[in-house]
């Protein structure tokens, strides 16, 4: 039972770490990336379709991502969302290919992006304190019902309390790696 429960909660804690990772990774850097575009849906035949599901999307160069539609027909309507989902890119329609530019960031804008991602990380590490919390919760309801001893209840708590630092330093080191690309002119 008491390995269920941490089993369970290191997943989710696990599972912080990622969801951190996939939305600073949506951040645009000034350099090209494929996942900036990952949210963008268009409505193909009436059906929401991501936009990677309907096109090739590959780096061009370090400033320049292509979109290639797989359904010509449907370009300038790929074009409107991509320009709808204010992402701050510049975008250029050449038949079938559209070429997505990322503009350079000023030191302003770099400045702005560090502090989001800050953020970010500071509630992803509550929200794995959280799980934490949560779960010597549920350690302590099952000593008061001696369902379990101290020793098993003090050994859980150290062992989930290693689990939390150690995601916590994973966030540090995703977060301190963003910040070293943003700052890269």
């Amino acid at each position: 039972m008491i390995l269920e429960l941490q089993q369970d909660a290191e997943n989710k804690m696990i599972h912080c770490v990622t969801l951190f990772k996939n939305n600073i990774n949506k951040l645009r850097t000034g350099k090209a990336s494929p996942e900036i575009l990952d949210s963008i849906h268009i409505k193909y035949f009436g059906v929401n379709k991501l936009l990677r599901n309907i096109s090739n999307i590959s780096v061009e160069d370090s400033r320049t991502l292509k979109v290639h539609v797989f359904d010509k027909s449907i370009s300038i309507l790929v074009q409107k969302s991509i320009i709808n989902a204010d992402l701050g890119l510049n975008i250029s329609l050449l038949g079938d290919i559209i070429r997505v530019s990322f503009p350079i960031l000023t030191e302003e804008r770099r400045k702005k992006l560090i502090k989001l991602v800050r953020l970010e990380a500071e509630q992803s590490r509550i929200a794995i304190r959280n799980i934490r919390r949560l779960f010597n919760e549920k350690i302590k309801k099952l000593l008061k019902k001696n369902i379990i001893t101290k020793d098993l209840d003090h050994s859980s708590q150290i062992n989930i309390q290693n689990k939390t630092n150690q995601y916590i330093k994973n966030i540090d080191c995703v977060l301190l790696s963003k910040e070293k690309e943003l700052m890269t002119f």
